[in-house]
């Protein structure tokens, strides 16, 4: 683990994006990019930024999800290019009938670097919904700013493994290792990431350690929860022994298919000893857990079976007693002013239809990453967006010689 300087943001505020900007601004020699979502309203302001960076020299790359920024126009994105800004696309595909067809082992990162000396990690897309002035449907969400030599490792993985042109590796070559601390101190972190090459489950792996490790309390919110069964089990399994298990879901979710997916898995949970929590104060989208009093993680990586399976996600594993306080301050705070236990009464009813549901849901869950195995193979390829071309200067020397009517 390396130490860090850490910064940590709540949405709804507005915080994070400001300081993004402010950063970008100070930018020196380069800037890194890889993000899934950016919506038009709140994205004119970091085209702003990129744009005065690009022109003062900075290196500036940007890589976007094909699926979740499909409609920047050629303009927004001409004029970043014009000025010297990579501009890439991960996968990105025609609409089928009017619907995306890129949902699968989508690019759902959201990660910055700059300069080799900060860089954001989290959850937060640069879209008007994760600001605060967007109203009661403003997303509950989470992000970090770190500095220090865990941000040579994050930058070193964008540029080995920037996807779809990644260069062919030996197999003994094929993990990035990061480099040893080279100040120890308080806090640290670790960069972990998901891929659908050497690396399908290490966040998921990360989660089960924590849940086997804990001691006393675990606190995890995620906004999209259908993980796997052995995420399940080593959940009731640390109930059981004892340690306070909470968990904060979707009650308000921006899409219902996730509370009726979550809500199948209520009395397993419930009847195991986990504090099944609904957050009902707006829609949450927050990525991230906490154990005992030193262990946390912040990043895009979902507990279902698109983050889990499918999707590129990355996560920061921060140990940091301070860290830990002030994460397991905004959950405690969420969990008394805007939740609502499970309790009981809110358990589908033990019916047989009920009952099959449940059977079906575990199985499927049990199963999906074999599953997954069956599902058409592609390598998804990035498409990088070309400056616009320049219409050619006609000059003396380009006269027509078939043109005899032009006198020298």
């Amino acid at each position: 683990m390396k130490v860090i300087k850490f910064s940590y943001w709540k949405t709804a505020t507005s915080s994070i994006l400001p300081c993004l900007r402010l950063s970008l601004r100070h930018s020196k020699k380069s800037f890194w990019k890889p993000l899934s979502c950016l919506k038009m309203r709140w994205v004119k302001k970091l085209h702003a930024a990129l744009l005065k960076a690009a022109q003062r020299g900075v290196k500036a790359e940007v890589l976007l999800d094909g699926y979740g920024s499909p409609d920047l126009s050629d303009a927004f994105v001409g004029e970043l290019t014009s000025a010297g800004v990579i501009f890439r696309y991960y996968d990105p595909r025609p609409r089928l009938l009017g619907l995306r067809t890129n949902i699968f082992r989508r690019m759902h990162r959201k990660i910055v670097v700059i300069d080799d000396r900060i860089a954001f990690v989290g959850g937060i897309n640069y879209s008007a919904e994760h600001m605060s002035d967007y109203g009661p449907q403003a997303k509950q969400d989470y992000a970090v700013r770190v500095e220090g030599p865990v941000v040579a490792d994050i930058l070193q993985f964008e540029v080995e493994n920037l996807p779809g042109q990644s260069p062919a590796r030996r197999w003994w070559k094929r993990h990035h290792q990061a480099e040893e601390n080279r100040h120890p101190g308080e806090a640290q972190a670790l960069f972990v990431w998901r891929d659908n090459e050497e690396h399908r489950d290490d966040i998921e792996r990360h989660y089960l350690k924590m849940l086997t490790q804990a001691k006393r309390e675990v606190i995890i919110a995620n906004a999209y929860f259908f993980p796997g069964y052995r995420l399940l089990h080593a959940m009731r399994k640390a109930a059981r022994r004892g340690v306070s298990v909470k968990l904060i879901v979707q009650g308000e979710p921006d899409m219902p298919i996730v509370k009726v997916g979550a809500r199948l898995l209520y009395n397993y949970l419930v009847k195991g000893g986990v504090q099944v929590y609904e957050y009902r104060r707006r829609p949450l989208h927050g990525k991230v857990a906490l154990m005992d009093d030193h262990w946390a993680t912040v990043g895009s990586s979902n507990l279902d079976p698109l983050s889990l399976s499918l999707n590129l996600e990355a996560n920061l594993i921060i140990h940091d007693r301070t860290f830990n306080q002030t994460l397991r301050d905004n959950l405690q705070g969420i969990i008394v002013n805007d939740c609502k236990q499970v309790d009981e009464s809110m358990l589908p009813k033990r019916t047989w239809w009920n009952l099959t549901k449940s059977v079906l849901a575990f199985h499927f869950l049990r199963h999906f990453p074999a599953l997954v195995g069956w599902l058409p193979a592609h390598t998804p390829h990035l498409a990088q967006v070309p400056p616009p071309a320049q219409p050619e200067m006609e000059t003396q020397d380009r006269v027509d010689p078939e043109n005899t009517g032009v006198k020298p």
